[in-house]
């Protein structure tokens, strides 16, 4: 009996790439034995509600074609379902944290090799304000350099079009106030930027949580507390280094279970 694939894809990642190449994506999927349809979203939010709809079908493996995004949607879309089919990656973001994290090729046809060959590996998710996560939940105003990184500049110095601009906003960036309650412990205070990270890649950099596993059990905290120009600054050259967590000014901690009190929402 053929296994039954389905590809949900962002058409505009990568520049149109898979768009483009989307015949010849199922083209190879048919010939290795899957039969096989896709998907464009057309807006936020539909990768969830196809996955949704896609469980009700029976697919052997649902295939993420596009960013970090697309692929955070599609989890939120099976990880509460009962017998979820296997999840397929095929990166096609700027930066491609997730993809990164477990070496999966960036180029289509290398990562259908991947999902052909029947590779496969477990991984935590998380979950914050209802809504899972497969690489990391952020806060604070460091946050908004990647709503504020334009396209034309990640598609001509990739990731490090988020430093440049990180550089550019460091003069506006404020302090929020934060309580977060872990293992007993409790940090109350102002914080630039925090996240949990599950995997050790963010905005393409891979030593940003540098013990992270995919497998653990465990998530990553990381904050950066309140810091001058000078401090951030010289955190944010260490961090291209995965040096950062020995600055005064960060804190990380590994742990399963957290509780944050904080009025800004969550990305």
């Amino acid at each position: 009996m053929r296994k039954r694939a389905r590809i949900i894809y962002n058409p505009t990642s990568g520049k149109e790439l898979f768009k483009r190449e989307l015949p010849d994506a199922l083209i190879k999927l048919e010939k290795a034995g899957y039969e096989t349809s896709a998907y464009a979203t057309e807006k936020i939010g539909d990768a969830t509600l196809e996955a949704e709809r896609a469980m009700h079908e029976n697919y052997d493996v649902l295939i993420a074609a596009g960013g970090d995004g697309t692929l955070n949607e599609v989890v939120n879309g099976i990880a509460e379902k009962p017998n979820r089919p296997k999840l397929g990656v095929i990166p096609m973001g700027t930066v491609n944290d997730f993809g990164r994290a477990l070496h999966i090729p960036n180029d289509i046809m290398g990562a259908l090799d991947v999902i052909i060959e029947g590779h496969s590996t477990k991984v935590d998710i998380g979950k914050m304000n209802n809504r899972y996560f497969i690489n990391l939940a952020a806060g604070g105003q460091l946050t908004q350099v990647s709503y504020e990184t334009p396209s034309k500049l990640k598609s001509i110095v990739g990731p490090f079009a988020y430093y440049i601009k990180g550089f550019e906003m460091l003069p506006q960036m404020k302090a929020v106030d934060l309580r977060i309650e872990y293992d007993g412990n409790v940090f109350q205070g102002e914080a630039l930027l925090f996240f949990l990270g599950l995997t050790n890649s963010m905005a393409g950099f891979e030593k940003l949580v540098p013990d992270a596993k995919l497998d653990d059990g465990y998530f990553t905290l990381i904050i950066v507390e309140k810091s001058n120009l000078a401090e951030l600054g010289h955190i944010m050259t260490l961090a291209s280094r995965g040096e950062h967590t020995k600055h005064p000014k960060v804190i990380m901690k590994k742990q399963r279970q957290l509780i944050f009190h904080h009025s800004q929402t969550y990305n």
